[in-house]
């Protein structure tokens, strides 16, 4: 074996195995958990074992489980990566902790040596994205008045991160995929790889690099121009997460004619400016759901993000206790006058989760 070769192998074992000493001593510290530690050999068991797959991503892959009376689970195996054992311990720290009916419930998680588990309990309707993205739409269609209770149990989700924890957890990648349903289509707030517990006193956020998905990322992430990073970056998120559910039932190609995307949030506030309806129903105007769901989504989605609500004044508006809701000024630059840092418009970093393609 080549010596160069021989010493790359020796460092990666050497960094895997610090890192594996560093989940243990984390582990060893944590004196408030509710989860419990399974070990390997009961994640088999648990998993029967890995007989049915219910999805596969870049962190590694989910599996149906059963605990002792039939209690039904999702495993999460993470892959053998450094990146990985860090989302496993921001994953333990945040809902290893907490409890809530819109926040996905950590039941356990297993680590033995480079072997990292996590078992939540079994979502058997899948993630919101399922029912309200564009070209990912499988499941059936829903009612506004389901969807908005999907929307409400989100926000109350995040508001609890934000301020019902005994520290602020900002999720910084609220999007459709991330929120999961239950029998009952009750949503949970799901995936805290990227979470960060901060200080409730803590106004500004410290954070080195973006974090979160394109489309849903709040702009002070990409550039400190825009303001500070806080839980106003949460909001933002929800934010177009919410424009994603109110556009669920639109018909685009109405709209857009031949044009192959529109900016949907330009659409949506165009369409209130103008008193038009978002979606034409049955009787062709506009339904008080649809109009409370965009108003709220075009606040959460301000530039400056001072000029963004509270997750506390998001769940009033959408319990509709907020009289006389206004639409507020426009939220973002349009691409012919204004310019990221760098010289890209804000079309030019719409993925297809900001941008809304036709189908």
């Amino acid at each position: 074996m080549p010596l160069c070769v021989f010493v790359a192998l020796l460092r990666k074992f050497q960094e895997e195995h610090a890192f594996v000493d560093i989940v243990e001593k984390f582990l060893k510290n944590q004196n408030m958990l509710t989860s419990a530690r399974y070990t390997y050999p009961e994640i088999l068991i648990i998993t029967n074992p890995f007989e049915r797959k219910l999805g596969q991503g870049g962190f590694g892959s989910v599996f149906q489980g059963k605990l002792h009376g039939g209690y039904l689970v999702s495993v999460k195996m993470l892959c053998d990566s450094k990146f990985n054992g860090e989302d496993f311990i921001n994953e333990v720290s945040t809902i290893g902790r907490i409890h809530r009916i819109n926040v996905m419930q950590l039941i356990g998680y297993c680590s033995e040596g480079p072997r990292r588990a996590l078992v939540y309990e079994y979502m058997p309707n899948g993630s919101l994205d399922k029912y309200v993205s564009p070209g990912k739409r499988t499941g059936p269609s829903l009612t506004w008045e389901k969807l908005n209770e999907i929307a409400l149990g989100v926000a109350r989700g995040v508001e609890y991160l934000h301020r019902g924890c005994d520290m602020c957890i900002l999720h910084f990648d609220m999007k459709p995929h991330n929120i999961l349903l239950d029998q009952d289509f009750t949503p949970k707030v799901s995936d805290f790889g990227l979470a960060k517990l901060y200080l409730k006193e803590q106004s500004l956020v410290p954070i080195s690099a973006a974090r979160g998905t394109m489309g849903y990322i709040a702009p002070e992430l990409l550039s400190r121009n825009f303001g500070p990073v806080s839980y106003k970056s949460d909001v933002y998120s929800f934010g177009m997460l919410l424009l994603e559910v109110a556009g669920t039932k639109k018909n685009l190609e109405a709209v857009t004619g031949k044009s192959s995307e529109t900016y949907f949030p330009d659409w949506v506030y165009h369409r209130l400016t103008k008193e038009q309806e978002v979606e034409e129903g049955v009787d062709g105007k506009m339904g008080e759901i649809e109009r409370t769901l965009c108003i709220a989504g075009l606040w959460c989605i301000q530039m400056n993000p001072s000029d963004r609500p509270s997750m506390s004044s998001v769940v009033e508006m959408l319990e509709g206790r907020t009289p006389d809701l206004q639409v507020p000024a426009r939220p973002f630059f349009p691409s012919s006058e204004n310019s990221f840092a760098g010289g890209s418009t804000i079309d030019s970093f719409s993925t297809e989760l900001l941008a809304i393609s036709e189908e």
